[in-house]
């Protein structure tokens, strides 16, 4: 939750310019209502040490521990050659392990006097090895004396907060400017409506703030920590049960199909029978294509779940009912793999007003920016006049050109990849609100759909279509057993053998400027973080050697739109055996021949990416099989990560799994675009209850009082919360 008016004075008036500064730059805090919203991340206690054995490398760290013994050290160097350099070593010790600590040159007096064996202070600065030692080179450090009186007033209490800080701001001196704003913290108006605040005996905010900052004890911590939850799950939900019940008010075309009409025509033809799943799912979603007010329904699926067959049906439906369907692709190749994927499934459906078009057929037209003038015209001539029921483009069909003659359905893949101004330019091209489908292949926690997708209604496609088959996953562990490796290559060439295809997929492509690469590292660096494997170099070096005689072909994002196409088509039409490639494959891409896949470097992708870009196998009837590669030690976080994506194939299950091993500010991933996550207490796996409960209580609430002039608090919390970034925030989703 974000400030209120009475804590909006900027952080210069009372802290002075350049703290305010550094805080405004490193922190993103202006305002006093920001720094009290600041919260520590984790508490010392006075009597207990940190535990220095489970210190991180290369982050910068707060531990509290005491001086077991100090020394200087003279020696020889360019800047004092006669043996005038100093050195202090200070070791330090919190019972559980020990950590050095090095001063050098000047910096070494004020420590050589301070820092005597028993001494106690907090120390902070950046974990790095030396001579295989862990230390913290020229650390800040502060006394924890408990005489001088300033000290006793700043450490007072048992408990002392460690606040998330920067190399600029150590964490006690957020600490002391927390003690100077303290007091505003009594103006802070309490969003939470009374009766609410007591049935759940929760604490007033200004109570909260004091008890977060200032705890004595662990209890203070739990009552701050329950209150503050609430206040930001209950807001959010609030925000978001606003836009539902604006979104009802809206009206919109009701769109229902014809019993003889193309959808039918189309059902009858299906050469499968559609899942349980697939047909409740197309069930929901007639029924709010039915309905007077826009639909805003998520549907979400198990990779191959089979998404777009739901979609198309729904576009189908509003064809029927004399509209037209829009679906919105988040990259050329994808948008052009929906084009042919919809014709062929459509057959004749799809040539209205061509020879040999059925009956009820329609014109299926595709719109993206690379296409040539020519046919770029034909297409915004059929969507003006109607002639064309659906159109599948990327961001090219927003602009001011892209006339629909009756827009009824907009349908959006791959939600994440697309802000709001791109959905509302779309939306907006309606004579009157479209409905909205939006699909995303990476399946969502529960909870994270209520916080991140609470003004979309859900369905969820959890089974697989009868005749795709499972993949097998397995971890490579290139550096520890070279021989897997090899293997690995001659199970691609099995399965080519076999008449099948194979993905080989890269994080990078191999063209860059060597810009980068200039920086001096040190080999411990070198050897830690070599660039990922490259696309181009992977090729080459396949071709020539495991996978010699195997028609090898590259994919990737720079290349022209033509070429991209083009090498799909061959791939599809099994003229490439093995296709080495980048994450441009991750979604969407359907080729059934192709069941094995081998991702190198495979612990430089997230959780959910590895799940997507497993979906490309195992699409046809042979078994699918994906090869996980990495040179990470068993050990390692990056290893449990694979593990897990080879342990399961429950994209929900990995998605829980991906946002628990993620940092708490990074939780909403891309729903955030680039603004400072508005929840700081609040973690979406974990207060799954808070945020069920809070959605109810919100709900009532707008339901009861949708423009809140009974909680005039609540309303400026909830200005606060939806600056114009939060606004964004929200609706992208």
């Amino acid at each position: 939750m974000d400030p209120v008016p009475a804590l909006d004075e900027p952080l210069k008036k009372v802290l002075g310019p350049a703290t305010a500064k550094v805080m405004a730059e490193h922190l993103g805090l202006h305002t006093v209502g920001d720094l009290l919203h600041h919260y520590p991340r984790r508490y010392e206690e006075r009597g207990q040490l940190t535990h220095l054995a489970d210190l991180p490398m290369d982050e910068h760290v707060t531990v509290v521990a005491q001086v077991a013994d100090a020394r200087l050290h003279t020696f020889a160097s360019s800047r004092a050659p006669r043996g005038k350099g100093q050195r202090l070593e200070v070791t330090i010790t919190d019972g559980s392990g020990r950590l050095q600590l090095v001063f050098f040159g000047a910096g070494v007096h004020k420590p050589h006097k301070e820092l005597l064996p028993g001494t106690r202070a907090m120390f902070a600065g950046k974990v790095s090895v030396f001579n295989r030692r862990l230390q913290l080179a020229h650390p800040a450090y502060e006394l924890l004396r408990g005489d001088a009186e300033e000290t006793v007033e700043t450490w007072a209490g048992a408990l002392i907060p460690i606040y998330p800080a920067t190399a600029k701001l150590e964490s006690w001196k957020i600490g002391k400017a927390l003690q100077t704003v303290l007091p505003s913290a009594q103006e802070a108006a309490d969003p939470l409506p009374g009766p609410l605040r007591e049935g759940r005996g929760l604490v007033t905010l200004p109570e909260a703030l004091l008890k977060i900052h200032r705890p004595h004890t662990k209890a203070d911590i739990e009552e701050a920590r329950a209150r503050l939850k609430w206040d930001e799950a209950f807001v959010l939900q609030v925000a978001l049960a606003r836009r539902r019940h604006a979104d009802a008010q809206l009206p919109a075309v009701p769109r229902r199909p014809r019993p003889d009409g193309i959808l039918a025509a189309f059902d009858d033809r299906l050469p499968f029978t559609l899942t349980e799943g697939q047909r409740k799912v197309s069930e929901e979603i007639f029924a709010d294509l039915a309905t007077d007010h826009p639909m805003h329904r998520l549907l979400q699926g198990e990779v191959g779940s089979g998404k777009t067959m739901v979609a198309l049906r729904a576009m189908l439906a509003v064809v029927d009912a004399g509209g037209q369907a829009a679906m919105l692709a988040p990259t050329e190749v994808l948008a052009q793999q929906h084009h042919r994927s919809v014709t062929e499934m459509m057959g004749d459906l799809a040539q209205g007003g061509m020879l040999g078009g059925a009956d009820d057929a329609t014109k299926v037209v595709l719109l993206t920016g690379s296409m040539g003038a020519a046919a770029r015209r034909q297409a915004l001539l059929d969507l003006a006049t109607g002639e064309a029921g659906i159109v599948i483009g990327t961001q090219a069909l927003i602009e001011d050109k892209v006339q629909f003659h009756d827009l009824g359905l907009v349908v959006v893949d791959e939600q994440h990849r697309f802000g709001v101004e791109q959905r509302d330019a779309l939306r907006g091209k309606g004579k009157q609100p479209p409905h909205l489908l939006v699909m995303t292949a990476t399946p969502i926690p529960r909870t994270v759909a209520m916080t991140v997708f609470g003004d979309l209604e859900t369905s969820v496609l959890d089974q697989l279509p009868a005749g795709r088959s499972p993949i097998a996953s397995h971890v490579v562990p290139a550096a520890d057993k070279p021989h897997f490796l090899a293997r690995a290559w001659e199970r691609v060439r099995e399965e080519v053998e076999k008449g099948h295809q194979a993905y080989v997929v890269c994080p990078r492509i191999g063209d860059e400027e060597d810009g980068a690469k200039a920086k001096k590292k040190s080999p411990e660096d070198e050897a830690e973080k070599r660039p990922p494997l490259a696309v181009l170099d992977t090729a080459e070096q396949l071709a020539r050697g495991p996978l010699a005689g195997l028609r090898v072909d590259v994919l990737h994002g720079r290349m022209p739109p033509d070429d991209k196409d083009a090498v799909m088509r061959r791939f599809a039409a099994g003229e490439v055996d093995v296709l080495v490639a980048t994450t441009v494959i991750e979604v969407g891409v359907n080729v059934p021949n192709a069941t094995a896949m081998v991702i190198m470097d495979a612990d430089r992708f997230g959780v959910s990416q590895l799940h997507q870009l497993r979906g490309r196998v195992g699409r046809g009837s042979a078994p699918g099989l994906c090869l996980l590669v990495t040179e990470m030690p068993e050990a390692s976080p990056a290893r449990q990560r694979l593990n897990a994506v080879a342990s399961t194939l429950d994209g929900f299950e990995l998605s829980r799994i991906d946002l628990e091993q993620r940092r708490e500010g990074d939780v909403l991933g891309q729903a955030q675009s680039g603004t400072r996550s508005s929840l700081r207490m609040l973690a979406v796996i974990d207060d799954e209850e808070v945020i069920a409960e809070a959605r109810e209580e919100a709900a009532r609430i707008v339901a009861s009082d949708p423009d809140l002039e009974r909680l005039p608090a609540l309303r400026t919390a909830l200005d606060a919360l939806l600056d114009e970034e939060r606004e964004q925030y929200l609706e992208k989703g």
